[in-house]
């Protein structure tokens, strides 16, 4: 049971850690040149949630089964679990299609030598970006507040 939870939790530390520097990494007054660059770390970083994430959810399912932890009704055990979803919801929803349209842009080839600040339309996508990884940050720092102040 011990190891099951140590998976558990280093599962949902690596898993989420991306979101709460996503924000740090995409300013929205960023140049062409520092978003190529970001796009291409964003990639990679992307994986980290979709990989931990699904290991800390499945993980945590068992350690609730196999534990004694009580009813799932329980604000802690019902609202990691929906905080969870939220953000998945928010990530997959709302992140992805903007980042998409960004890495669209970035990747067109009359793009490939611009320089300077990227056009508005794209400045406004960076800022919408941004604060939903803000919202994720916060939804994350109390999902991992739920699980660590559990009764």
């Amino acid at each position: 049971m011990d190891v099951l939870l140590l998976v558990h939790v280093l599962s949902a530390i690596i898993g989420i850690g991306p979101t709460f520097f996503a924000h740090v990494l995409t300013r929205p007054n960023m140049s062409v040149e520092q978003l190529k660059v970001i796009t291409g770390l964003y990639k990679r970083l992307e994986l980290f949630p979709k990989i931990g994430g699904s290991i800390a959810v499945l993980t945590g399912f068992l350690l609730f089964y196999l534990g004694d932890y009580g009813s799932i009704t329980q604000v802690w055990i019902f609202g990691s679990i929906t905080l969870y979803v939220l953000i998945q919801f928010i990530f997959l929803g709302f992140i992805t299609p903007v980042y998409k349209n960004i890495s669209a842009w970035i990747a067109l080839p009359e793009n490939e030598f611009l320089t300077g600040a990227p056009p508005e339309e794209i400045q406004r996508h960076m800022i919408i970006f941004n604060r939903y990884f803000y919202l994720v940050s916060s939804l994350g720092v109390l999902l991992f507040i739920f699980m660590i102040m559990k009764p």
